[in-house]
């Protein structure tokens, strides 16, 4: 079947040297990027992480340091990464709370300020586990009938979870082939930053969901316990949350 889109969706996954977002770099990205008209393009870079890659981490992807140790970094990469992804809608499988994340942080770490709550997106893991709650080797061989082979490349992942979620939208009637709708369905919660710290409350306003502060509007702490954003700037938050909350206090701040 062809993605009913009004602008591209760029499956993208990314291969890792850990999982906390804040601290651990691509080791290697894939982007399969679907235009309107039904064509698509793809791109694939190892990338030079400037860290070493843990033997465990190494284990379930396959890549060494050796193997990265001659290729670009990151930022050296980034402009041809955002030139991609630019005015395009976003899917991955568990990208809205791992890899968008994090490569906000890497796009930010390269200096470029990518505002990804411009991109809608699609979390194809989201959809599977609402309906299904398997992982992706499961999702590849429950809708598309196939065996996922090179499961934990990037490229193989991407192409899978593109496969996966088509046959999602032709195997439930409750799935619209809209990226607009699927992007609602397949978003857990409403967050403010990606990984989930501060989030929208009842009231559409932006809350901690996190420590002693967690259910309290980001506003009404800040003005009550200025100390709180200077400890908050210097701990070991995602830099994407960090700008989120140093945007809501300069609003604040100007709106006073």
């Amino acid at each position: 079947m062809k993605l009913s889109l009004t602008r591209p969706l760029c499956f993208f996954d990314l291969e890792t040297t850990g999982v906390n977002v804040a601290k651990d770099r691509v080791v290697e990205i894939s982007i399969l990027k679907v235009f309107p008209n039904g064509n698509n393009e793809s791109k694939t870079w190892l990338v030079n992480p400037e860290m070493p890659i843990p033997p465990q981490t190494t284990a379930v992807h396959g890549i060494t340091d050796e193997k990265v140790a001659n290729e670009p970094t990151f930022k050296q990469l980034s402009k041809d990464i955002y030139s991609m992804i630019k005015g395009s809608d976003l899917a991955g499988f568990n990208s809205d709370r791992f890899d968008i994340p994090l490569l906000a942080e890497e796009m930010l770490r390269a200096e470029i300020d990518v505002d990804f709550k411009k991109h809608l997106t699609v979390d194809v893991q989201t959809i599977f586990h609402k309906m299904e709650k398997r992982n992706l080797s499961a999702a590849y061989k429950f809708y598309c009938g196939k065996d996922l082979e090179n499961a934990h490349s990037a490229e193989a992942d991407t192409n899978a979870t593109y496969e996966v979620l088509k046959s999602q939208i032709e195997k439930y009637d409750e799935l619209e082939n809209d990226v607009s709708k699927l992007s609602a369905f397949s978003t857990r919660r409403k967050n403010v930053d990606f990984a989930g710290f501060v989030i929208v409350d009842a009231d559409g306003d932006a809350a901690f969901n996190f420590g002693k502060h967690k259910g309290k509007k980001v506003v009404e702490v800040l003005e009550r316990e200025p100390s709180y954003f200077s400890w908050l700037s210097n701990a070991d938050f995602p830099r994407y949350t960090k700008k989120v909350i140093t945007a809501i206090r300069l609003e604040t701040m100007n709106n006073a």
